[in-house]
């Protein structure tokens, strides 16, 4: 046995200490909760979540529940396989097809996580002889999706469909395919991508567009027409479960299931998520999917009109205000994260609110009272 310290654990150490040094250490914070209400470790403390991605308050619905138990009770807790070996119960496909008459595609293929989405549709459509166009402040999904596709990447300014139009000018002629890939909701602003342009502009130099409608609960939802496009979509925020999908033409979707690594080699998701997920596509279709939307966007007038989406920004640049301002809100029973680098770009540090449909107006109301306070409004 080899005598001396372990370089790996020196070298483990230093990396957190500087973390550490940079004031950006974080840990998981275990939340007791039911919905927005629950109880924060590790005091317990009483809190009002406006941190979760469950933006309907579906993970808490009676029907996505007890679709959930009923597969439970048919297969058990777990698929056992990979989709393409003995992995694939009836529910999956019976989402699959739910998906894509919802997404208006041919067909859809989920996927574990939305995570292992992004890389299957990067990986399989990318390669050295494509051009990928990303967005600037694309998801980390998308980013390390577009680095393992093998693919030369080009990062466009901002939701600029013209620094897009001008990358794929430059691109004609050299015999390479091109992908334009980007969130339609971005998951640190809540701002939109412009995607009317981007079909258009997609459409003129025959390029591949893939959206990823993670955060979309409140649209875009456009119409594509007989365009080349990809939907990607998470199930495990709007729809309350976990899993992700790709929704387009059949022989697109066909490619991913038989060249996508994320999808071949890995566990297919459990029967439960996937009914639970399919309950929710449902219930997101029907007038009470409507109304829960229309109490979301009410949220979103109250606390910052006209904006597009339930993720509200609230930029303060410092770090340490930002930190601190997100332990005010916490001495009051509200529960906001403090969004720092390297998740977002030095000097841009902000609270980010994630509202729901299952927040109260009493509570949305306590926090628009307290960010004026902070403000000194």
């Amino acid at each position: 046995m080899t005598a001396g310290p372990s370089p790996w654990r020196a070298w483990a150490g230093a990396e957190s200490d500087a973390i550490r040094a940079a004031g950006q250490w974080r840990e998981p914070r275990d939340l007791d909760a039911a919905g927005p209400e629950g109880k924060l470790a590790p005091d317990g403390r009483p809190v009002v979540s406006f941190a979760s991605n469950d933006y309907l308050g579906l993970t808490q619905h009676p029907q996505v529940i007890a679709a959930a138990r009923a597969a439970l009770d048919r297969w058990g807790t777990g698929s056992g396989s990979a989709r393409l070996i003995v992995g694939s119960r009836p529910v999956h496909s019976e989402l699959e097809t739910a998906l894509a008459e919802w997404k208006r595609a041919e067909h859809a293929v989920i996927f574990p996580t939305g995570f292992a989405a992004n890389l299957s549709v990067l990986t399989t459509f990318g390669g050295p002889d494509v051009l990928i166009c990303s967005d600037e402040l694309n998801h980390a999904s998308i980013i390390d999706g577009c680095r393992l596709s093998r693919s030369e990447v080009a990062v466009y300014r901002h939701a600029d469909a013209g620094h897009v139009d001008a990358m794929l000018r430059a691109c004609a002629g050299s015999g390479r395919r091109a992908i334009v890939v980007t969130d339609t909701v971005f998951s640190m602003d809540g701002d939109v991508a412009p995607v009317a342009e981007l079909l258009e502009v997609c459409a003129r130099h025959r390029a591949l567009l893939v959206l990823d409608e993670a955060h979309a609960v409140l649209g875009p939802d456009p119409e594509l027409g007989d365009a080349d496009v990809i939907r990607i979509g998470t199930l495990s925020k709007t729809m309350g479960a976990l899993g992700g999908f790709a929704a387009s033409s059949s022989a697109f979707a066909d490619l991913i299931v038989n060249r996508a690594r994320s999808y071949i080699f890995t566990t297919a998701s459990t029967p439960a998520d996937a009914a639970a997920a399919l309950a929710a596509v449902g219930i997101v279709q029907s007038a009470e999917g409507d109304a829960l939307r229309d109490r979301l966007r009410a949220h979103v007038e109250r606390l910052r009109p006209g904006h597009p989406s339930p993720i509200v920004p609230v930029v303060l640049g410092d770090e340490r205000a930002t930190v601190a301002a997100s332990e005010a809100l916490l001495d009051q029973g509200m529960l906001v994260p403090a969004i720092r680098p390297p998740t977002v770009p030095v000097g841009t540090s902000r609270l980010r609110v994630a509202l729901s449909a299952a927040h109260t107006t009493e509570q949305v109301d306590g926090l628009a009272h307290a960010l004026d306070a902070l403000a000194g409004r």
